[in-house]
């Protein structure tokens, strides 16, 4: 208990001093919070209304001292814990970016697991979708990573970022 909230006081502190200057990197940097786990949506009190928006707020703060570890800092294997800390595992956002952070560490195996955990989420996220044709492409299957290309071109155009990153990474041009 003491190791979780010293954790979340460290997240809380990074993303105060981090979080407002996180420069807009490959992932989301600004997802979606994931619904709230209570499934009781009948309460609609003022009460229920400011837990729902604090725990929003709290997905968010954690979310951005992991992307900040994660893409600042290069600090991968802080940047999954502190993901993982946020029990959202399911969420498409925050499974992506844990594949990222594993693909980065050479653990492909880990990275193809978390992707497929983000699509089954939200097949149509274009991130995930950019950054699993990548571990393709690393995995020497550059067929399959013009597939994905395809994919993000369908959900999201040429001209975004997702489609540009993996289109680069295909070519040779960039690592990521």
């Amino acid at each position: 208990m003491k190791s979780t909230l010293a954790l979340t006081a460290a997240l809380l502190l990074s993303a105060i001093l981090i979080a407002p200057d996180i420069a807009a990197a490959a992932g989301e940097e600004n997802p979606t919070p994931p619904a709230s786990q209570n499934k009781s949506n009948k309460d609609t009190s003022k009460k229920a209304k400011k837990d729902k928006s604090s725990s929003a707020e709290d997905f968010l703060t954690g979310y951005h001292a992991a992307y900040a570890f994660i893409y600042d800092k290069g600090d991968y294997e802080a940047g999954i814990a502190a993901l993982r800390a946020l029990g959202y595992d399911d969420n498409a956002d925050v499974a992506t970016l844990v594949g990222y952070a594993s693909r980065k560490l050479g653990r492909y195996d880990d990275a193809k697991l978390w992707y497929e955990r983000a699509l089954a989420a939200d097949p149509n996220h274009a991130v995930t979708w950019s950054y699993y044709g990548m571990w393709q492409a690393e995995q020497g299957n550059v067929l399959k990573a013009k597939e994905d290309l395809e994919k993000v071109r369908l959900i999201c155009g040429t001209d975004c970022k997702a489609y540009n990153m993996l289109k680069d990474a295909i070519a040779g041009t960039i690592t990521y």
